[in-house]
């Protein structure tokens, strides 16, 4: 149960003593009033991440995705993953009403569109599958926001490290699996793989409304193959 949720429950259990004391009702009132105020359901907006590449000795390294940016579409149930760097672009569309979801890639001149059914996104997901965060007691403030540390062990043993703000509630929660437990939206976040450390940063905020276009399926241009298609070429080497 979250804040808003604890207040009312205690005026409804005490609903005799809030008549005869109106002080004290006037400051639970005032109370529920500022946090909800405070937080902000996002049903629709873009989110925009730089990504930075760190060596396991904390140096900057010199990589082709080192640089690279995230932007992440939210609209409703569909939500829409941009990644951009030097070496190509890859989007990600998924629709949290069926479950279905579009990789399209674009790399070397290549044009690739890959479907999933919801057994292929989650089996794509399995990592961040069902990950819990814990709080830890540490806060700073990360692009004008006020953020809590979380960790989360993933389904592969590596750590997930996160910063988040309260103040702003995603309404499709599904749109990144790995934070679909996270009490608030990612600010800052980081994890391992291998030797390297990637971190991203909340570069910028748009709450104004998307075009539905954003995630609508090209028609033609793309190579398309379903998920297990592709896992199989890449199987045999393809």
């Amino acid at each position: 149960m979250n804040e808003f949720g604890m207040c009312l429950y205690y005026l409804s259990k005490n609903d005799k003593q809030m008549k005869k004391s109106p002080v004290r009702f006037t400051i639970i009132f005032l109370l529920i009033s500022s946090f909800s105020f405070a937080q902000k359901t996002i049903s629709e907006g873009t989110l925009t991440y730089n990504i930075n590449m760190l060596s396991a000795t904390s140096k900057p390294l010199t990589n082709s995705l080192n640089g690279a940016t995230v932007t992440v579409y939210l609209k409703g149930a569909l939500s829409r993953t941009d990644m951009a760097s030097s070496l190509g672009n890859e989007k990600i569309i998924y629709d949290a009403k069926t479950g279905n979801a579009v990789i399209l890639k674009e790399y070397s001149g290549q044009k690739l569109m890959i479907t999933l059914t919801k057994e292929n996104w989650f089996s794509k997901n399995k990592k961040t599958d069902g990950v819990a965060f814990t709080n830890l007691n540490e806060t700073k403030e990360i692009s004008g926001y006020q953020c809590s540390k979380a960790t989360a062990k993933l389904n592969d043993g590596s750590l997930l490290t996160v910063f988040y703000t309260k103040n702003l509630i995603p309404l499709n929660k599904d749109y990144d699996p790995a934070f679909k437990n996270l009490p608030g939206l990612p600010v800052q976040y980081e994890f391992e793989s291998g030797s390297v450390k990637f971190i991203y940063n909340l570069d910028k905020i748009d709450l104004s409304a998307v075009t539905a276009t954003k995630f609508e399926t090209p028609k033609s241009g793309y190579r398309v193959m379903t998920y297990d298609e592709n896992r199989q070429g890449k199987k045999d080497g393809q």
